[in-house]
Parts: C-alpha cells; structure tokens; sequence
C-alpha cells in the first residue's frame, strides 16, 4: 500500500469517528419534534431560540437507563416518551444563534448531540425611576446585592429528579405591561435583558401556584423585593417578584391554585405588578412555553 493510500484511508477512519461522536440533530431529520406527542414530555413547547425550550430526541430507547445530558457545565432536565429519551432545555437570552452541542453521558459511553439555535429579537423598553440608588447602587448595597446573587445563585441549582408539573396556569391573570426578553434601560443605561413576564395588578391581588411545586426560597431582596421561588421538578423553576405578601414557607409543598402571597410594588419597581419567570437549567426562559392555554 502507497504512503498516499495510508493517508487516505486514517482520513476516512477519522471523519468515519467524528460522524460517530458529533452527530447533529438537524441532519437526523428535517423537524423531528413536529411527529411528537409533545403531552408526554410534560408542558413544555419547543421554541429554539435565545430565551427558549429545545426538546432533543436523543435517539436513546426509553426502556434503557436514563441517560446524563449537560450543556455548558449544566445539568439538563431528561424526560422519557413511551418510545425514548428526549433532553429538555433551556436556552439563555445571550446565546448566538447557530450549532451547539450537549454531552450525553450511557454507562461509560460519552457523545455528543448537536441542536439549533435559531437568531431573534426583543423589544426595547425604556424606564425612568426616581429613586436612582435601584439602578446605580451604593457601595453598602452593592454588598448586599452581591451576597444576594450568591444565594439565587445556590437556589437556581436545586432541582429533584422527579417532574411535579405536568400542566401549567397563569400564577395572576391581568395586562400585561412587560413582555419576556425585552432589552431593558434603566434611566438610560443598558441593563440585563427581562427574564419574565410583569403582569400590572393591583397591590393585594392573591397570586397562585401556577402548578404543583416546592417552596424553595422566600425572602425581600434589593431590586426583586419580596420574592418566592418554587421548583417543580427536574430543575424547572418559578420565580415571584415585588410581591406585597409572602403566605408560604421554605420546604412548604404546594398545589397548583394554591395562594402564595399577593401582588405589590416592593423592590426596583415603578408600580404594582407581578414579575413571573420561568427557570430551566438554572436559566430563564420565556414562561409562556409551559401554559396550557397557550
């Protein structure tokens, strides 16, 4: 065999291992999730953009063990069809559009997945508040505020192996004065983008459990005010802000319907209203993705 033969056939062995171990999701088919009885995967809608919920089959039988999937040092959520395995996951608002890639973990077996992430755009809102110490905190707060980020930080990572939620409602039903993912300027200045959704309500209007869940952080924070976290299983969260009133407690199981408090104007607000989002491997996605009337 000739030293140009040789060549040719590890370049063949090669590209033949890369297809084996990088195998992207889009060229398996031109819309997989489209054929899908989605209402086996819980409430979740694929939607692939920043902001969104991408559902990968995994191509894994559902009678196997349940695989590890993890994308950027996360864990992501993993949901069983009666057919097979499927990640759930959350994109965050800064990804670029393109072909990325999750790692799946069988036994001692490790490959990797790709999927698509589609370019959109978000809304500009532009806000002016009076009190300027909400958008260019003093030293003293600025310590507060980071002691602050450390413990949602330790919060957005609980999650059971379970999911609780299968069905989900709007926590208060009323206008909508803030969209989810809008680019935000406060006073002027460029702030991280809306990771939820501000529903305007009066102060005392009772807010409920979108869907069955834990409490699993309550507490008044600098700029989200009075504030309840509850985790609905498998890492999918639900965040509470600027609410007048807290009725629950850490560790309290709750139902969906269930009152967790009432709508206020606590924190970095400019009235009364409930700011709701939806978290998904410790990131927020759009929560209109989960409701059943949506």
């Amino acid at each position: 065999m000739t030293i140009n033969a040789i060549t040719m056939k590890t370049l063949f062995s090669l590209i033949a291992l890369a297809a084996f171990v990088i195998t992207p999701w889009h060229a398996q088919a031109q819309d997989p999730i489209a054929k899908l009885d989605v209402a086996q995967l819980g409430p979740f809608e694929h939607h692939n953009v920043p902001g969104g919920i991408v559902i990968i089959p995994l191509g894994i039988n559902a009678n196997e063990l349940e695989p590890s999937v993890e994308w950027n040092e996360r864990a992501i959520a993993t949901l069983a069809s009666a057919e097979e395995w499927f990640a759930i996951l959350g994109v965050p608002l800064n990804t670029e559009a393109g072909t990325h890639y999750i790692n799946i973990r069988t036994g001692d077996k490790l490959r990797r997945l790709g999927f698509e992430v589609i370019d959109t755009s978000y809304e500009e809102q532009r806000i002016t508040l009076k009190n300027n110490s909400k958008v260019n905190p003093a030293p003293l707060d600025m310590k507060r505020i980071n002691a602050e980020s450390a413990r949602l930080g330790k919060v957005k990572r609980m999650r059971t192996k379970t999911l609780n939620a299968y069905e989900f409602i709007w926590p208060v039903e009323g206008p909508i004065s803030s969209t989810f993912g809008l680019r935000r300027f406060f006073n002027d200045q460029p702030r991280r983008p809306h990771g939820g959704i501000d529903i305007a309500m009066p102060t005392g209007t009772p807010i409920v459990a979108p869907a069955d869940g834990t409490i699993i952080d309550t507490g008044e924070y600098f700029f989200n005010g009075n504030s309840v976290f509850i985790e609905h299983g498998l890492g999918v969260q639900t965040f509470y802000a600027h609410m007048h009133s807290i009725s629950v407690s850490i560790g309290d199981e709750v139902k969906q319907g269930d009152e967790i408090g009432t709508v206020g104007e606590t924190g970095r607000v400019t009235g009364a209203h409930l700011h709701w989002s939806l978290g998904l491997n410790g990131t927020w996605v759009d929560p209109t993705l989960v409701l059943a009337d949506d």
